[in-house]
């Protein structure tokens, strides 16, 4: 086997490499773009995978922290595949680039897993 099938087969994946990585909906539409990844530190789980939407430059962005398990990714598109639509993404709770501390606070998480259906990373 090749390094090549060795690399593409293997599910591990560094975070600087998730980060910037594009998120499409269902129909194939680039919705926007990994941010950032929040990870339980003692627990060892991706809890968030926060995807920035919409804005231009920077400027006017939105982002989204979603539950990891909300992401499956795509091997064709080289990105991650959520099943949402833009209405729902607009509905949905959002974060100044900013106030990533609030992704701390067990209320604000929960509200973000519920909004999506998704069970929280701690249960």
């Amino acid at each position: 086997m090749s390094n090549d099938a060795t690399l593409s087969s293997n599910p591990l994946i560094s975070s600087d490499r998730v980060e910037g990585t594009s998120v499409y909906n269902m129909a194939g539409d680039k919705i926007g773009h990994i941010d950032s990844l929040m990870l339980d530190k003692r627990g060892g789980k991706v809890a968030y995978a926060v995807m920035s939407f919409g804005g231009f430059l920077g400027i006017g962005e939105e982002y989204h922290p979603l539950p990891w398990q909300s992401l499956d990714y795509n091997e064709s598109k080289e990105g991650y595949v959520v099943d949402l639509d833009e209405d729902q993404l607009r509905g949905a709770p959002t974060l100044k680039r900013t106030e990533y501390d609030r992704l701390r606070d067990d209320a604000y998480g929960r509200s973000v897993y519920s909004y999506y259906g998704a069970v929280p990373y701690w249960y």
